[in-house]
């Protein structure tokens, strides 16, 4: 597998085991919205942890027509600048066989995407989701009935997993375009500024659930 999401070696020894979580996040290609998910969610772990290695969580992307080798979009770059999220070293990635079966939770930037990754198979169906389809099934899912922290983070994140699939048929979306984050691959600042705000408030409840901790004021 290529490097990817620039410094992945940093977060994690390989095939994700019993002493790690990976967290895939999913896009169009790889420059845009999926970069920015991977890198406000590192950014809130590290926030909330203060641990370079975030408890054994791995955060990656890809994209499923992934501009493999590519930088992402500059206007994704100043969107994580505004956050203080850590842009640098990215390298974009298009979506293998081998980042699914290695992912214990794929997050998705739409419904569609979320059908692709399905489609390939590796029983990714239970641990695979649109951003905002997790988040709202995280908000449903009270924190006492996960594990401790003290049985740590990864067995935390796969009980979390293991709860909102099991939510999924009872708690539907108001609407289909819901769990949607729409693409702004050539869109004005601004426009990516939305984006970024919008990811940035799905990520918060799902961070603190993995972390039990609140974001910093």
């Amino acid at each position: 597998m290529g490097t990817g999401t620039g410094y992945a070696g940093a977060y994690g020894d390989g095939a994700s085991g019993d002493s790690s979580f990976r967290i895939l996040h999913v896009s169009t290609g790889n420059v845009c919205r999926s970069p920015i998910t991977e890198r406000l969610t590192r950014h809130a772990l590290a926030d909330r942890l203060g641990d370079p290695l975030w408890g054994g969580l791995i955060v990656e992307s890809a994209g499923t027509w992934g501009h493999e080798g590519a930088p992402m979009e500059a206007n994704a770059e100043a969107v994580l600048a505004d956050f203080g999220a850590d842009a640098s070293g990215f390298v974009g990635r298009e979506l293998l066989d081998e980042h699914v079966i290695r992912a214990d939770l794929v997050l998705t930037a739409t419904r569609d995407h979320r059908a692709q990754v399905i489609s390939m198979g590796h029983s990714a169906g239970l641990r695979t989701f649109t951003l905002k389809e997790f988040t709202r099934l995280v908000r449903a899912i009270d924190p006492a009935t996960l594990p401790p922290l003290d049985d740590g983070m990864v067995e935390r994140a796969r009980a979390l997993v293991r709860a909102a699939a099991a939510l999924r048929g009872w708690l539907l979306a108001p609407t289909a375009e819901a769990d949607e984050v729409y693409d702004p691959y050539g869109a004005p600042l601004p426009f990516f500024r939305s984006v970024g705000d919008e990811i940035n408030q799905a990520l918060d409840p799902v961070v603190t659930a993995l972390t039990g901790a609140p974001a910093r004021a």
